[in-house]
């Protein structure tokens, strides 16, 4: 399950949310989250979509769009249970933190207290684990199922497979992606606790938070109601996606939910319902390698700001699914978007898009100087500029070669099809705000900063991703 996490995907996610319709400041918050779902679906062809969006600690909306199943068509439906994939990396590190709590096992323990067996395992520590910087090579980096996935396998079978090899890297001097780290910590799990991994996840985490439709899909499918997994070649049609066999998905991706009950999960992460704060800040601490710097990764989550506001984050890709969680626990705010077809960019494009618009401000200041903006960028494609608008270091900046350069390269774009705010904030005593210009063919990002007395200081455009 090569999951393509926000860090990855941001490009193509940025590309995608271009290109939907501009969300007018009269249409309501459900029906820009509509718009937004329904014209990502349109782009990629995925076939539907489970989203549900929390505000001010609570679920606000909730809704499917597109179909669950293609033969018989079928349309999508809240209540469909969709394949959550790699989010479910965060309940098995919340279950060994559970453990941490009871004094059962520590993040500091070497994986040889229970694995002694494994490569390295009296180095590796289970924080190196839950982190994905134990250098412990990845059973499973595929956008697909290989054929040996389809015969059933169990966690010892990977251990002995992969978690015996040389490592890919001194523990704690990296940061990739592995499931087999879970797989590891599953097994942990069972040993400290002596219980199957699922039943301890049913029992200390999924029954005391009432997610009553998660169920385990390391073993077999789901049982109804759940949503048709769907894969393609290239640019082919749809085709059913094959099931992996039992045993592959194990602590690494074994859970499947409704969108509704994966942010009930949300809540309680807001709320810290389930575990000690101290746990907490495990979980959502940013974990930082042996030379200092930052992998952008706590335990089974990325950590990260978005618009200027803490994000928790994961993705999710099983065969036939991707999934986006997104959780701004200092907002009271979380995305969760379930998508049924696998190594497809919906997900993450309608959660990017959804979290864009929590935080989007629509007042009339704003309004005005999007029009602004917009007005000077076309004054640029034709040479001209209201110098007026401007502190003297960035009239400055605009010399007759500058805006010789900002005409010929700008012009023959023409007329900007959308122009739109994506974000804003502080830098230096200025406001610093994004824009989003786009054309036919490209995509442009534009950004300017404000003085206090309303002149600007800055105005830069560059494509995006630049």
């Amino acid at each position: 399950m090569n999951v393509t996490t926000m860090r990855r995907s941001a490009g193509v996610v940025l590309l995608l949310l271009a290109a939907v319709a501009p969300l007018r400041a009269q249409t309501s918050f459900e029906g820009r989250v509509d718009s937004i779902a329904n014209q990502v679906l349109k782009q990629t062809g995925v076939p539907s979509a489970s989203v549900a969006v929390v505000r001010d600690g609570r679920i606000a909306y909730a809704h499917a769009y597109g179909e669950s199943r293609l033969d018989p068509a079928t349309p999508a439906r809240a209540d469909l249970r969709y394949s959550i994939g790699s989010i479910s990396k965060q309940f098995a590190a919340s279950c060994i933190l559970l453990l941490q709590q009871e004094g059962k096992l520590s993040l500091d323990d070497h994986v040889s207290r229970w694995l002694p067996d494994l490569t390295r395992a009296d180095e590796v520590t289970v924080r190196e684990l839950l982190s994905h910087t134990s250098g412990y090579q990845d059973y499973w980096p595929q956008d697909y199922v290989p054929p040996m996935m389809l015969k059933p396998t169990t966690a010892k079978e990977i251990m002995d497979r992969w978690a015996k090899k040389p490592l890919d890297f001194d523990p704690g001097t990296k940061w990739q992606y592995s499931n087999t780290n879970y797989v590891i910590a599953g097994t942990i799990v069972e040993k400290v606790s002596g219980m199957p991994f699922f039943d301890f996840l049913r029992t200390r985490i999924l029954k005391p938070l009432g997610l009553s439709s998660a169920m385990d899909i390391n073993v077999s499918r789901v049982t109804e109601p759940e949503a048709t997994g769907y894969m393609r070649y290239a640019l082919g049609p749809l085709h059913p996606a094959p099931k992996e066999a039992g045993g592959w998905l194990f602590a690494a991706g074994e859970l499947a939910m409704t969108a509704g009950d994966l942010a009930k999960w949300d809540i309680s992460v807001m709320d810290e319902t389930l575990l000690k704060p101290a746990s907490y800040h495990e979980l959502e601490t940013e974990v930082r390698l042996k030379s200092g710097v930052g992998t952008g990764y706590g335990l089974g989550v990325d950590v990260g700001m978005m618009s200027g506001h803490r994000v928790i984050s994961h993705s999710g890709e099983v065969s036939g699914f991707t999934a986006e969680n997104m959780v701004f626990p200092d907002d009271r705010a979380a995305v969760v978007v379930l998508t049924n077809q696998d190594a497809a960019p919906a997900a993450g494009a309608i959660a990017g898009g959804v979290g864009r618009l929590l935080f989007s401000t629509q007042d009339a200041q704003t309004r005005a100087r999007v029009a602004q903006a917009r007005e000077i960028f076309e004054g640029l494609q034709k040479g001209t500029l209201d110098r007026s608008l401007f502190t003297d270091d960035a009239n400055a900046y605009f010399s007759q070669e500058a805006l010789h350069d900002f005409a010929s390269s700008l012009a023959p774009l023409g007329a900007p099809r959308e122009f739109t705010q994506v974000s804003q904030g502080l830098r230096g005593g200025m406001l610093l705000r994004r824009f989003q210009a786009v054309f036919q063919n490209r995509v442009l990002r534009v950004w300017t900063f404000q003085m206090p007395d309303g002149k600007l200081e800055q105005y830069q455009v560059a494509p995006m991703g630049g």
